[in-house]
């Protein structure tokens, strides 16, 4: 076998291990589901017929906003598994090990985005028993899937790097939280108008913002403008960043 072969058949190992170890403890798949349906009825029901989204149902505007805030939230929980493995010490036997350095990175990465992948996809259909009514084509539904997978990605892969640097679990989970607050800093649950001028600069141009508008722009056949490919580049240069800061770590930091 290649060397190729050898990596992608320990990543496969190691998505495989995340994968069990959240169906053990199903905890964290729970609030990847939860939290965003719960926030999904809150926002919903009680604030939706008070706010002007200027036309159209709030429901339409609000999912794509849920399906980041799920994909943010996510943060925590991955960059808490990493820095446990650290931590504990496992990473460190993995690195004893003839396997291939960056399978266990790869499988936090790629077992965070499938199992938050499946908590869009819970939410997606929530919204539409709640009358959510989408009116994008399938095409436009195939680029939005893709730009959530992307961004899954990208917070994967930064997550795996808080992950690797913070002190203990707790620190790694206080970090990652920031993450989280991104969401409320954007477009998600209204227009940004509202907003003073100092906040308002920056929730136009942060990357959760482009990729929201890109989302609700896609799925509801309307003008989308720069915000998709702005939304790659971000997701891009994200995880690209993620990835280097996460395999310097890993290269470098042990449990002693």
């Amino acid at each position: 076998m290649s060397a190729i072969g050898y990596a992608v058949s320990d990543s496969t190992t190691m998505i495989r291990r995340v994968l069990r170890h959240t169906r053990r403890n199903p905890s964290t798949l729970l609030m990847s589901i939860t939290l965003p349906l719960v926030l999904l009825c809150l926002m919903n029901y009680a604030f939706g017929g008070a706010l002007d989204v200027g036309g159209g149902r709030y429901i339409d505007y609000l999912i794509p906003g849920i399906v980041v805030m799920g994909a943010a939230y996510s943060c925590s929980a991955t960059a808490v598994a990493v820095s446990t493995d650290m931590n504990e010490g496992v990473i460190d036997r993995f690195r004893t090990l003839a396997i291939s350095r960056g399978s266990v990175l790869v499988g936090h990465v790629v077992g965070n985005t499938i199992r938050t992948g499946f908590g869009v996809v819970v939410v997606v259909l929530a919204g539409l028993g709640m009358g959510f009514r989408p009116s994008g084509s399938p095409l436009r539904w195939l680029a939005a899937a893709g730009i959530v997978l992307l961004m899954l990605f990208a917070i994967s892969w930064l997550a795996t790097g808080i992950g690797l640097a913070a002190a203990n679990t707790s620190s790694a989970a206080s970090m990652a939280s920031l993450v989280s607050l991104l969401p409320f800093l954007s477009g998600a649950f209204a227009p940004l108008d509202g907003m003073p001028g100092w906040l308002l600069a920056f929730a136009r141009n942060e990357p959760i913002t482009h990729v929201i508008y890109a989302l609700r722009g896609l799925v509801t056949d309307q003008p989308v403008g720069d915000h998709a490919w702005l939304s790659v580049v971000w997701c891009a240069g994200i995880a690209v960043v993620g990835y280097a800061w996460a395999r310097s770590v890993f290269g470098k930091k042990t449990v002693r």
